[in-house]
């Protein structure tokens, strides 16, 4: 009977004492607990290790008196090792955590990590939904040296890099783990959501109304905004491309129409844009003005957010953002310089397309021009306190604009097609465009990419580097 018992333990699975897998022909797989991060060296904590997060579907309902966020988010995700408990990024105070795998406790290591830890363990491969109950006031909030809430009495939007998805739904926040996202955000009646993608729904019910937005493609947690208030929108089809622009009413009504007029630009930018780095990567285009000022725009996939005002070189960078950085995202932070750097060149690549100077009388301009602290920045691995520095941006566009003229501009349009194309709604490393461009030019550019992104001095003035 024992070894009966033996052979139909192996046949169903069961576990031994510890909570290990009885695997046939193996060694017991122990259950692990899942890592507190995804590997990310600039930021330990971010994302988090055992899962993939396939699906989000974010409940939330935003009180402007008290500025109090409260709902639940519904994730669909997939354990990628046997599990005895995992992570997920969040900051608000949680009520409830309930798996569909059975009963779970959950608690709390510190303030960022929201930790569940299942009545038994979860064998990889496994999929699992996973609700999350929660209610707070973002503003008390902080993490990583941020405090990321924007709000005013009559306005809020949520929206931040690297970090945003924490202040509003529980994550696994790194772009390394890009998921589907359906947002559904509730206001008092009168009051407007504006989100990323497609508005697929109005819910009226009584005082409240919910707004639904599906993001369409997959998207890295910190892309995902909302902004609640009272806009102006506009939408329609221009270019054969889908679009939603809004406005904050909340803004004087001559700067509202400058907004408005500006926004309506946005289908011809993404055209154009398409001519030079292939298609569009998504099924809508947009924006947002928001009468809040938190200090920067920003690229939130499908619609780009600018504070109380935009121009026509901030749109073509956010809205070059959709191909680098949105579609395809950094593989680790310190690969930002492939969204920032390549955002800053495709301005300079309009300017010279619209009757300015060539992207080559810029670089050699700008060289010229820099200080000598500009150049003592490693662009390709800038440090987690330096992601957004000046030097990340033009030094990062000046490497494109040098590489145009290493390997010539009917190469150069090449190898920024075949990296969309290639990386599309994924990843990419600083080392695999290095590639790439040696793949596609036939050239050993080992020196050129030392010169300009991997060391902290001036790159020599030679034909070599571009100069």
């Amino acid at each position: 009977m024992a070894v009966a018992a033996a052979v139909f333990a192996l046949l169903v699975g069961g576990s031994s004492a510890d909570g290990s897998a009885a695997v046939p022909g193996s060694r017991a797989v122990p259950a692990v607990e899942g890592a507190t991060g995804i590997g990310d060296p600039y930021f330990p904590e971010d994302g988090n290790g055992g899962i993939d997060v396939l699906r989000y579907d974010v409940h939330d309902a935003y009180r402007f008196a008290g500025r109090r966020l409260s709902g639940w988010t519904g994730l669909k995700l997939r354990t990628t090792e046997r599990l005895r408990s995992f992570d997920l990024d969040f900051l608000l105070p949680v009520s409830a955590v309930r798996l569909s795998t059975g009963p779970a406790t959950f608690d709390r290591p510190d303030g960022h990590e929201l930790r569940i830890t299942p009545s038994e363990p979860l064998a990889a491969g496994t999929t699992v939904r996973v609700r999350v109950e929660y209610a707070g006031l973002p503003q008390r909030f902080r993490y990583a040296g941020e405090s990321n809430w924007v709000a005013s009495d009559d306005e809020v939007v949520a929206m931040n890099e690297p970090h945003m998805s924490p202040w509003w739904f529980p994550a696994d926040d790194h772009p390394l783990d890009k998921a589907r996202m359906h947002l559904f955000v509730t206001v008092p009646r009168g009051r407007r959501v504006i989100a990323n993608g497609t508005l697929a729904g109005v819910r009226r019910d009584g005082a409240r109304t919910t707004y639904h937005w599906d993001a369409g493609a997959p998207m890295a947690p910190y892309l995902a905004f909302f902004a609640a208030g009272d806009f102006a929108v506009r939408s329609g089809t221009s270019h054969h491309l889908r679009y939603e622009v809004a406005v904050s009413r909340q803004l004087a009504a001559a700067d509202r129409r400058a907004a408005m007029h500006g926004l309506l630009t946005t289908p011809g930018i993404v055209t154009w844009l398409s001519r030079q780095v292939g298609r569009y990567p998504f099924g809508v285009t947009g924006g947002l003005v928001t009468a809040l000022n938190p200090g920067f725009a920003l690229e939130n996939q499908t619609r780009p957010t600018y504070p109380h005002a935009v121009n026509r070189l901030l749109m073509v960078h956010e809205l070059a953002h959709q191909w680098f950085g949105d579609s395809v995202s950094v593989h680790h932070w310190r690969d930002v310089w492939l969204n920032e750097g390549f955002a800053t060149f495709m301005e300079h690549l309009w300017l010279a397309d619209h009757g300015g100077p060539s992207t080559r009388a810029w670089l050699r301009s700008t060289v010229d021009a820099e200080a000598p602290s500009f150049w003592g920045t490693v662009v390709a691995d800038p440090g987690p306190h330096h992601l957004f520095d000046w030097p990340v941006y033009q030094r990062g566009a000046m490497t494109l604009a040098a590489l145009r003229v290493r390997i010539g501009h009917d190469a150069f349009a090449h190898l920024l097609r075949r990296w969309t194309a290639d990386h599309r709604h994924a990843h990419g490393t600083t080392e695999q465009f290095e590639a790439l461009a040696a793949r596609v030019s036939a050239q050993d550019l080992t020196s050129f990419f030392d010169a300009w992104v991997h060391q902290a001095t001036k790159p020599a003035p030679t034909a070599v580097n571009g100069l």
